[in-house]
């Protein structure tokens, strides 16, 4: 699967947290190679909704097929196999502060190869994998950041190492949860153009959820509404109009407001 690009139809699935319904009777499909951008506001489902996609929450009912493998049929093995095909770029990064960047890189096979050769890898790596770093870095913009500490970095550096390392594993898909939150709106852009053009460039399927309404119409094709774990609407970034965005948003200002009457 690595290399191909791979898609994604989720059949009615539902996923509660305790008592509390987080996505509610989802059904979609995203073609691979296609690049589609989740919106809707804190709470909607967006995050959930990217975690259940690739298999690290499982749904409570409904199916999850990924490249025609039903990710709850699956063997773990076999789910870890799919999980390595699966870049992921977490909204807290989710790096090691105190690791050089290369590391930090290298730490992007740990699903692929297992803990102990990826552990052995980080530490003692060959000059070919340190010139692999290099060279997805290089497509990142900081390959001079190789051997500096992570923590040494700016946030909007620290971003493109999260997305370098899902990259290094060689994906067929990638998913970004909130990819801009911490960085300002010169640096939102770039790293979501840097995204989208990888996502082009490689092939690559991608599903990133945005706050950025601006951002998401400018670079998605396709956008999906989330609103309190529903689809409010899935359409051509083109043919969703102002009145629908605000809407999305208006309303659940509404209902937050209702709830906390």
């Amino acid at each position: 699967m690595h290399g191909t690009p791979c898609g994604f139809r989720l059949e009615d699935v539902s996923v509660q947290f305790g008592s509390t319904p987080a996505l509610t009777d989802i059904s979609l499909t995203i073609g691979a190679g296609e690049a589609v951008g989740l919106v809707g506001p804190s709470g909607s489902g967006k995050s959930t909704l990217l975690r259940v996609m690739n298999g690290m929450v499982r749904p409570a009912s409904g199916r999850v097929h990924v490249s025609g493998d039903e990710l709850g049929s699956i063997s773990r093995r076999a789910l870890r196999r799919v999980r390595a095909t699966i870049g992921f770029v977490h909204q807290e990064l989710n790096l090691i502060p105190n690791l050089r960047v290369a590391q930090n890189v290298l730490a992007g096979r740990l699903g692929s190869q297992g803990l102990l050769p990826s552990m052995r890898g980080m530490l003692f790596p060959s000059k070919q994998v340190i010139a692999n770093a290099y060279a997805v870095l290089e497509r990142v913009g900081i390959p001079e950041k190789l051997f500096e500490r992570t923590d040494t970095l700016s946030g909007g550096q620290q971003q493109r190492v999260a997305v370098a390392r899902a990259l290094f594993q060689r994906p067929a898909a990638l998913l970004a949860d909130e990819p801009v939150s911490s960085v300002d709106p010169a640096r939102a852009r770039d790293t979501v153009s840097l995204l989208t053009g990888i996502s082009t460039e490689q092939g690559l399927t991608l599903c990133a959820s945005l706050h950025n309404l601006d951002l998401a119409r400018e670079f998605f094709p396709r956008l999906i509404g989330l609103r309190a774990g529903r689809i409010v609407f899935d359409a051509k970034a083109s043919e969703i109009g102002e009145a629908e965005f605000h809407a999305l948003y208006d309303l659940a200002a509404a209902e937050m407001m209702a709830d906390g009457a």
